[in-house]
């Protein structure tokens, strides 16, 4: 099966200024938030949010980049800023694709063990094939796929995609 493209460059932009505007709304109450950013593409995906928050909000954000093994979940789950930093704040966990939902429950595991003042979560592509009762507060696109099917996003400056393929 070819690369059947799911989101060119131009729908990545809007989803990211769609969901930035979400975020807005829901942390409007705050002063800084948090935008923790999975290890690779969800860490890219949570830097261009973080970029587009800051042209429509006021807010403090603080980037963490949050480092999961996919391959082995049960290993030690670190981040870029310590526990301190983002204790009694607004966080919102952050990664390209919602698979099984296996690395967000994880993450979301992790920050569970530090008080939050709210906590959500931001995907760009949803799969709904979840084996862990995961919800996403904040999504680009829902997608149904056959397990075979593989959904990859590129980021890049001016290409941007998100494909299907086998």
């Amino acid at each position: 099966m070819p690369q059947i493209t799911i989101l060119s460059h131009q729908e990545i932009e809007h989803k990211i200024k769609r969901i930035a505007y979400q975020i807005y709304e829901t942390f409007v109450d705050e002063e800084e938030i948090i935008i923790a950013g999975i290890a690779k593409n969800g860490y890219v995906f949570a830097e261009k949010l973080a970029n587009e928050l800051s042209k429509i909000a006021s807010l403090k954000i603080v980037l963490c980049e949050v480092f999961i093994d996919k391959n082995d979940p049960f290993q030690p789950i670190t981040t870029s800023i310590s526990k301190n930093d983002y204790q009694n704040k607004g966080l919102i966990l952050v990664d390209d694709v919602l698979n099984s939902g296996t690395t967000l429950v994880y993450g979301v595991k992790h920050f569970l063990d530090v008080p939050l003042k709210k906590f959500k979560t931001a995907v760009l592509v949803d799969r709904n094939h979840k084996k862990y009762p995961v919800k996403v507060d904040f999504k680009g696109i829902s997608l149904s796929t056959s397990l075979q099917e593989h959904v990859q996003v590129v980021f890049e400056e001016n290409t941007s995609l998100a494909y299907l393929s086998n």
